[in-house]
């Protein structure tokens, strides 16, 4: 949706407003409903286990095909923090107060790029990487109307998100597996990972 399109939008509004000033809802009403009908914009939530989750950022290349920025393998993200605690807070709820910038500006998620409450598919021909301030940030709005591109996926050998670190580390550290997170995200990459 372009600035065209909202001046046009504005208009209708105009109209529907001059109707109804002129005492004449029904007209308001016709103009409404045929020129800008209300769409049901229903909640359309979805999880997606590691394994699902990691396939697609492996597929994209950890890159926001919203931005083009390169994003790190969740698990990564935990690691560090437990490395690094005061360094890279992380808070269980991810409390934004509590928790490093870095678990929204490089955290990647999947996100549906025509959502699902506008009629797109909920299958991987609609998923996409991007970071979880991008996907907030999205929500229920179209590219178009954001005035945003899609970036082409990124290459896994380039940019793995930091997904080989982690497993090398966990390998020379295995102790880290007793923390259920990282041992779900370690599951779901060595899975992955062997399908490519």
């Amino acid at each position: 949706m372009g600035v065209r399109d909202l001046v046009e939008k504005g208009e209708i509004l105009k109209r529907v407003c001059e109707a109804l000033l002129f005492g004449d809802p029904s007209r308001a009403s016709v103009i409404a409903t045929q020129e800008y009908a209300h769409e049901n914009l229903a909640f359309a939530g979805r999880k997606y286990n590691e394994y699902e989750s990691t396939t697609i950022f492996l597929r994209d290349g950890f890159l926001d095909r919203y931005s083009g920025s390169k994003l790190v393998f969740p698990a990564s993200l935990r690691l560090i923090s437990h490395l690094m605690p005061a360094e890279f807070p992380a808070h269980p709820n991810w409390k934004m107060s509590e928790s490093h910038m870095v678990y929204w500006e490089l955290f990647p998620t999947i996100d549906h790029v025509v959502p699902v409450a506008r009629g797109g598919a909920d299958d991987q021909t609609n998923w996409v990487t991007t970071s979880m301030i991008r996907n907030s940030a999205k929500s229920n709005w179209l590219l178009e109307e954001l005035g945003w591109n899609l970036q082409p996926p990124g290459n896994v050998r380039e940019w793995d998100g930091l997904t080989g670190w982690f497993m090398q580390y966990i390998e020379q550290e295995p102790t880290y597996l007793n923390d259920p997170y990282l041992k779900r995200w370690h599951r779901a990459a060595f899975r992955a990972l062997a399908a490519i």
